[in-house]
């Protein structure tokens, strides 16, 4: 169970790498690019009318969501609590019924894939799955917590290694911006 729950963090991280990256791509890169420009692939995907809700970008809106995921994975470890388990449940499966709506619009309106939208879909899926696999095991409360400073420690320094590698990253993608 304490497994679980540790790759539950460990994923929801991953899912807020992914999700970073594009948000940054939306605010940093996407101004950047001439409306003239044709686009395919990934960024087709990025900038499309789908990536956006009002002004805001999807991305954004799914780095919220995995950074509450890792809150709640945090609190989850170090205080298990039947409250939690019926918290939890619910809003990964929402993740995961949106998750399926954008892999459909990838595949099937788009025509293009987006690697990072395709990683923060599997995360949220093994998030669900994950949540399912602990409710089946008896829920949280079958193990005492963990010691809430040292979870905390960690997902803290995790979450914050990762927000620079996730920056990083942004600096090797092939990304369309142009000459100055």
């Amino acid at each position: 169970m304490k497994n679980l729950k540790i790759l539950f963090i460990v994923i929801a991280m991953l899912g807020w790498v992914a999700s970073i990256i594009l948000t940054a791509v939306h605010f940093w890169v996407i101004p950047l690019i001439p409306e003239s420009a044709q686009l395919g692939g990934p960024m087709l995907v990025i900038t499309s009318k789908w990536a956006y809700i009002g002004a805001m970008p999807l991305a954004t809106i799914g780095a919220i969501y995995y950074i509450v995921m890792i809150a709640l994975g945090a609190l989850w470890l170090s205080q298990p609590s039947e409250m939690l388990d019926k918290v939890l449940l619910p809003i990964t499966a929402i993740g995961f019924v949106a998750s399926l709506g954008f892999v459909y619009l990838q595949l099937f309106v788009i025509n293009a894939i987006c690697p990072f939208c395709m990683m923060s879909a599997a995360a949220t899926t093994i998030l669900l799955i994950i949540e399912i696999m602990v409710k089946f095991k008896g829920g949280s409360m079958m193990l005492p917590g963990l010691q809430a400073q040292k979870v905390w420690a960690a997902t803290f320094i995790g979450t914050a290694l990762l927000t620079i590698l996730a920056m990083w990253i942004l600096t090797i993608l092939p990304l369309p911006i142009p000459a100055t």
